[in-house]
């Protein structure tokens, strides 16, 4: 069983978090859960083509697929900002000193969830449809 839709879908679920998370003012875990959403659309369209992703790097995710699809570069550099928020939106060790809502700020997470809301409806547009 192709689990792909499943990824899809519980991408679109990070994604709502993301604003969520963004309207209450926790930007730290808006753009973390936006980097979520990225990773999981890509695994997702990966199993849809019969493949499989591993690891967090939303870049790394994306190149894997070059193999199999044409990747915009605009999608690449919205990956390569969005694994900026893997780490350090979650962990203090990922800042110099203090926390990492000190570091986030409104604006990278409106970033945040426009770069993951192309990734994800790209990968929902590529997904191979019976």
């Amino acid at each position: 069983m192709n689990r792909g839709l499943d990824w899809l879908g519980q991408a679109r679920r990070d994604l709502a978090h993301a604003e969520h998370a963004a309207r209450g003012g926790h930007f730290e875990w808006a753009a973390f859960a936006a980097h979520q959403a990225a990773e999981k659309a890509v695994k997702g369209l990966l199993l849809g083509l019969g493949g499989e992703g591993w690891g967090q790097s939303v870049l790394r995710l994306l190149e894997g697929l070059q193999e199999r699809l044409d990747v915009p570069p605009a999608l690449l550099d919205a990956a390569r900002r969005l694994d900026r928020h893997h780490i350090l939106a979650r962990y203090p060790n990922g800042c110099p000193a203090g926390l990492p809502s000190e570091y986030c700020t409104e604006r990278d997470a409106v970033e945040a969830i426009a770069d993951a809301r192309a990734i994800v409806e790209f990968c929902e547009r590529a997904f191979p449809r019976p």
